[in-house]
């Protein structure tokens, strides 16, 4: 086997491997119920992949605009006039990207300089923060606490400085469940309103919202429309995170300054998927519903988990459950979380590693994006520790 011999100058230089991809891996090793990284495992719909073999079968399969497909652009532009009455440009406000992380880290690495002050609250999705410093910024982070995980907005005033150039948002909160209320988005938009402060408000979850409540997209806002880049998942939506499928939105300006490092990063995304995708939008139907669907199976997880030690703590999107085990154990959660894969065959999330300092709070995040039989047997695994 090839080796290279000089010392390396690791320009990753303490990164870990993302907490995902090690569950998964420790899932896999034991062959546990995986209910730890945030994918479904039950099939998409039927026509959706009709519509991808239409489109291969047509012939495009050659590279889409830079922008994405125009078809896809116009329905993402309709969705988000029938949903928030906001307009985006297709054609200059508009890019699909390959998976909303691609967007995310487009947007921080094209946006991000040197000594630049980025802002995340804490419990944070994993890909933030090594974007942040890969760009020569500094990560600035607002802890939200078990086990309400709400804004402490008198902090992240404290936090704000002459260097503070952007601030991310994600609701509904992965790893957590919470959502951003309107009260929130509206204090947010107060901070934010008049300066050069930029908002990255990572949406991916939008259609994932229960209980009649609502999702609060920053593009509502008039003081933060003008500042803020948007990132949604078609992956998460119709439950096909393998195709890798995204978009980013922005005014104008912004959107210009994205697309000059999206051009080199991937240069276009999937043709097909793009097309079929766009057909499958114009019905409203195929996405508006998602929030009763993912209800039924968040209510079915708790109901199961029924008579544990468990204790949930409140979900009111994504499709994660946290679950509070201080009843069980005092152990850390990253071991906690590796006993019960090796011992009793089941899969989570802790929390700890979506802090900055590893705070322990002896909770872990389970998905729940599964079929009715793998939730039950979730729940009497849960029910024997």
């Amino acid at each position: 086997m090839p080796e290279y011999k000089q010392p390396l100058d690791s320009k990753m230089g303490n990164e870990e491997t993302s907490i995902f991809a090690v569950m998964t891996n420790l899932s896999n090793k034991y062959d546990a119920l995986n209910f730890s990284q945030g994918f479904p495992n039950f099939d998409i719909s039927s026509e959706l992949i009709q519509l991808v073999h239409k489109y291969m079968q047509y012939g495009y399969n050659q590279y889409a605009p830079m922008g994405g497909t125009p078809e896809l652009r116009k329905a993402i532009s309709e969705k988000y006039k029938l949903l928030y009455n906001i307009e985006y440009n297709p054609d200059t406000e508009i890019n699909i990207t390959a998976g909303a992380t691609q967007g995310l880290y487009t947007i921080i690495t094209s946006m991000i300089k040197k000594d630049d002050e980025v802002i995340i609250f804490e419990p944070a999705y994993d890909s933030y923060a090594p974007s942040i410093r890969f760009s020569g910024g500094k990560v600035i982070g607002c802890q939200l606490k078990a086990p309400d995980f709400r804004i402490d907005f008198d902090d992240l005033k404290s936090k704000i400085t002459s260097k503070t150039k952007m601030i991310i948002i994600n609701s509904p909160h992965n790893p957590t469940g919470i959502i951003i209320s309107e009260a929130e988005m509206k204090a947010l938009e107060n901070i934010i309103e008049g300066t050069k402060i930029l908002l990255l408000s990572d949406e991916v979850y939008e259609h994932l919202v229960y209980d009649g409540k609502k999702h609060e997209s920053a593009c509502k806002y008039p003081g933060l429309i003008n500042n803020t880049f948007i990132t949604g998942s078609f992956g998460k939506t119709f439950h096909a995170t393998g195709w890798k499928m995204g978009y980013v939105l922005a005014p104008a300006n912004l959107m210009e300054e994205f697309r000059k490092l999206h051009q080199y990063v991937v240069f276009t995304c999937n043709t097909p998927i793009q097309l079929a995708i766009a057909e499958h939008m114009k019905d409203p139907e195929n996405y508006l519903h998602l929030n009763d669907f993912y209800q039924r199976k968040r209510d079915a997880f708790i109901e199961s988990i029924k008579g544990s030690r468990f204790k949930p703590l409140k979900c009111e999107g994504t499709y994660f459950q946290v679950l509070d085990y201080s009843d069980i154990s005092n152990e850390y959660e990253m071991e906690f979380a590796h006993k019960l894969i090796a011992e009793h065959k089941i899969a989570s999330i802790p929390i700890a590693p979506f802090y900055k300092d590893k705070v322990n709070q002896n909770i872990l995040r389970f998905c729940f994006a599964k079929t009715e039989e793998s939730i039950q047997q979730a729940g009497e695994i849960l029910k024997r520790i």
